[in-house]
């Protein structure tokens, strides 16, 4: 059975008891392992409950469940670099939107993945939600078309989608 060797991981966050938090948005945080499997085409999936960051306009806080899910390539993100990126939202102030296409296209930069996609579910304010969503599938491969019908046939709904 494949395993992993410490001297093959280069990560400083993971089991790291000494974790240092970023309160401003700090994408340089995030780090990544190789991935095993790029011969598969498989998903990885994050649900992330309390992400935080503040409104642009009033300063006031938004909350939302993001929904992350990409087929890796050859580098995957560690989660624990992933939950402190997340964390470094706290204090950034950008819009819904914004925020969701900043995430997603940082971890595009970051691992290069065959397919991406993040989902905001906000809560609602004033009686009204926004749920932003993006997607991006690698040009040149199979999953290129996969982003746009993807998009095409997205029904905002996480519980509907890939058993979310």
């Amino acid at each position: 059975m494949p395993g992993r060797k410490e001297e093959d991981l280069s990560l400083s966050h993971l089991g790291n008891q000494e974790t240092s938090y970023s309160f401003e948005y700090n994408p340089e945080v995030l780090e990544t392992f190789e991935n095993q499997h790029p011969n598969r085409d498989y998903f990885v999936k994050f649900n992330c409950p309390e992400f935080t960051t503040l409104c642009p306009k009033t300063g006031q806080p938004d909350f939302a469940t993001l929904y992350i899910s990409y087929i890796p390539h050859i580098n995957m993100v560690e989660s624990k670099s992933l939950k402190l990126y997340l964390f470094s939202f706290r204090n950034h102030g950008d819009f819904h939107e914004d925020s969701v296409n900043t995430i997603m296209n940082d971890l595009i930069e970051l691992m290069d993945p065959r397919y991406i996609e993040v989902w905001g579910k906000f809560t609602p304010r004033g009686g009204i939600s926004i749920d932003p969503y993006c997607n991006y599938g690698k040009p040149g491969t199979k999953f290129e078309n996969m982003a746009e019908h993807r998009l095409l046939n997205h029904d905002m709904y996480p519980e509907s989608i890939d058993n979310r």
